[in-house]
């Protein structure tokens, strides 16, 4: 599939090539689709790292099984949306039942984070909520939905029905006050 077809293509017809082995498709679909999954992973998960691993063994699954994806049934971003949460709930009930051995050696120890490092922890989370509360309305939403739900500045602006620009100003806007509120 040529390079120029392939961005133009939706994730339903690039599912579709990639149940015929097309790699370039895969990754196409990675680059439109793994921000948005990551951000649902992490919402479950709560971990970046557990998260990026859900991601990763989200798009080794649509890769194993695009086969079963049937259009019919739904569109492919739905079918992604429930791959990653299937995944991400799978890796919660596994590490439930995982037993540590507390050998520090193995990095199995089951330390509590330390008292300083969590009032640390909760003084930015109080930090940071304020400020998000300083912020409009629109400038709050476009950045929870960017850096929570990890949607792109495109999707945004049709999540939102705004025009690209107006969102990019936004984004750009609420990030700006948000780093200035945060500064010590």
């Amino acid at each position: 599939m040529a390079e120029a077809t392939i961005a133009e293509l939706s994730a339903r017809e690039l599912v579709e090539a990639i149940r015929e082995g097309d790699r370039a498709s895969l990754q196409r679909l990675y680059a439109l689709e793994a921000r948005r999954l990551y951000g649902i992973a992490l919402r479950i998960v709560r971990r970046p790292d557990m998260a990026a691993d859900v991601v990763q063994d989200v798009f080794v699954q649509v890769w194993r099984n695009a086969r079963t994806f049937a259009a019919e049934r739904g569109d492919a971003q739905a079918w992604l949306t429930g791959i990653t949460r299937y995944r991400a709930l799978d890796v919660l009930r596994k590490r439930r039942r995982e037993v540590l051995s507390d050998d520090p050696a193995l990095g199995d120890t089951a330390e509590e984070p330390d008292v300083i490092e969590r009032i640390e922890q909760a003084a930015a989370q109080s930090a940071l909520r304020k400020c998000l509360d300083e912020l409009a309305e629109r400038e709050r939403r476009c950045l929870v939905l960017a850096f929570v739900d990890g949607l792109s500045h495109s999707e945004l602006a049709q999540r939102l029905g705004a025009p690209l620009g107006s969102v990019k100003s936004w984004v750009r806007r609420g990030l700006l006050l948000l780093r200035r509120c945060l500064e010590p």
